[in-house]
């Protein structure tokens, strides 16, 4: 990974997320994949202020929360399609997700743009999709992000089996900053209230 503090884009082919819920934030750990596959250190940690009236999480370079590197931040408060701009450390935009709230009543489906980057997502079994409507369990699923003029996977979110929340995130596609995909990542979290 790059410094944070350069504009250019930064490319993580993969990466893992841990959510820890407390009182009044959910926080997430981001951590790099080693070379063998497993969880690496801590490259971000984003806190989400629960009940928030706008949506906003702010990834910080390490625990102490001394250094904002990305954000997140819907445009609207309580608006069940807003649209969430994703910007660095020093505000510039980075891309933008969105719900897409019509075809998510029966498959949580997600809009993701970014430079270079026309993505949207779903949830790949619809059958737990639907399921997962009425019973909160542990399950695994899957989100597929795909480039809507080929159709070729940018991006996927896999939720592990566990109590806890935790994510591998897989990004083929290098076009993919990933603080935007981070963002998304802990976005789907989020806006799925897990």
């Amino acid at each position: 990974m790059t410094d944070s503090h350069t504009q250019a884009a930064q490319y993580v082919s993969r990466f893992f997320i841990k959510q820890r819920i407390t009182m009044m934030v959910n926080r997430y750990e981001i951590r790099e994949a080693n070379p063998d596959g497993s969880e690496g250190r801590v490259v971000a940690v984003a806190q989400q202020k629960r009940l928030a009236f706008k949506e906003q999480v702010t990834f910080y370079a390490d625990e102490a929360r001394t250094e904002a590197v990305f954000s997140f931040k819907a445009r609207q408060a309580l608006d069940l399609a807003a649209v969430y701009d994703v910007m660095d450390g020093a505000g510039q935009p980075l891309g933008t997700f969105q719900k897409d709230f019509a075809a998510s009543l029966l498959r949580s489906s997600f809009h993701l743009a970014g430079a270079g980057i026309d993505a949207y997502g779903q949830e790949r079994n619809h059958a737990l999709a639907i399921i997962r409507r009425f019973i909160e369990l542990p399950f695994t699923f899957h989100f597929d992000f795909t480039d809507k003029a080929t159709g070729a996977v940018v991006m996927s979110s896999e939720r592990q089996f566990s109590l806890r929340d935790r994510y591998t995130i897989d990004v083929p596609d290098q076009r993919l900053d990933f603080r935007l995909a981070a963002a998304m990542a802990v976005g789907l979290d989020a806006l799925l209230q897990r």
